[in-house]
């Protein structure tokens, strides 16, 4: 039983975290803005963490034979996948939107769950995903004809498939005795995510110059490598690893519920930050997302044979079986 004093850490830790990935589309802006590709950030992003995160790679090395699929899907599609699309819709959109869209991601997982695995949901599951749709509507104006960069917005999408992507592989099997370590899942993706970014972003045609001059951050000028450090350390291990710890300290649907924050922080660091301002209505629209977020995944995940809440942010962007790999998002 979990202790007031533990849920009162948990909830910090859990407030970190979100704070933690919040940061990384604000610090990688400016560096993209400078003349890096949004893909040659990514790899740098993930090299870096995975360079960090070798030793407990090492420790639980046994993972690469017990689950391997696991290991490829993380990589594949929590990684790599959503921090490319993630990366590359900041580079045309604003981050606060981009986040938000990420956010689809619960209401698309319903749509799998319902549609092709042909499983009931429930009915608050279902009213969160309409309000975090109309939420959307408000966000992108699509009054005005969808303003913004017609491709941002796909490759935002993109992402919130890739999270879905990986929560469909990884919820296999999830409630194995023998679940793996979420630490050991997130070592061996940043590697094969790393390993997969290579291939596809060549980064020895990149250019290094780059990383000991400076980006401008909304008229001040930042060292690149300092950014890039903030987005390797904080945004990646430390977000990563305060998110496994705040699931096992609070549980994963009160964990879950805490990280709506991050796009609330996402977006106010880029108006104060990069002088990314929302309009009213966009304001509105947001916070209509969240609240319908909130709705789909306050609800615990049910047996299978009854009505079944769709996850939430840790299933879809940290690892599979909610239960089983809580590991917090790729995200961005």
């Amino acid at each position: 039983m979990r202790t007031s004093s533990g849920r009162s850490a948990g909830l910090g830790i859990a407030l970190g975290s979100a704070f933690a990935f919040g940061g990384s589309g604000v610090a990688a802006k400016p560096l993209i803005e400078a003349g890096l590709d949004p893909l040659h950030v990514v790899w740098l992003r993930v090299a870096g963490s995975a360079l960090v995160m070798l030793p407990l790679a090492w420790r639980h090395r046994a993972l690469v034979l017990r689950r391997p699929a696991l290991l490829a899907g993380f990589g594949l599609l929590a990684v790599a996948g959503v921090q490319a699309c993630y990366f590359a819709a900041i580079s045309r959109i604003p981050v606060g939107v981009a986040l938000l869209i990420e956010y689809l991601a619960p209401a698309l997982v319903l749509g799998w769950v319902r549609f092709v695995q042909r499983r009931p949901v429930t009915r608050a599951a279902v009213v969160g995903v309409v309000l975090a749709a109309a939420g959307l509507a408000c966000v992108v104006e699509v009054w005005a004809g969808l303003s913004f960069d017609a491709l941002g917005l796909l490759l935002a999408l993109g992402a919130a498939c890739c999270q879905v992507g990986y929560f469909v592989l990884s919820d296999q099997g999830g409630d194995s005795d023998d679940a793996p370590d979420p630490l050991g899942v997130i070592a061996y993706g940043l590697l094969i995510g790393a390993a997969v970014l290579t291939l596809v972003t060549r980064p020895w045609g990149m250019d290094w110059s780059l990383l000991a001059g400076s980006a401008g951050m909304n008229g001040t000028q930042v060292p690149a490598a300092l950014l890039l450090g903030w987005i390797v350390l904080i945004a990646t291990v430390l977000a990563y690893v305060t998110g496994v710890v705040s699931v096992r300290m609070l549980s994963p649907q009160v964990a879950g519920v805490v990280a709506c924050l991050e796009a609330v922080i996402a977006t106010v660091l880029a108006w104060v930050l990069l002088g990314e301002h929302l309009s009213a209505p966009q304001i509105a629209g947001g916070a209509v997302v969240l609240i319908g977020a909130f709705i789909a995944q306050s609800q615990a995940p049910k047996a299978p044979s009854g009505p079944v809440a769709e996850g939430g942010r840790d299933a879809v962007r940290g690892g599979g079986h909610v239960e089983e790999l809580s590991a917090g998002h790729p995200a961005p």
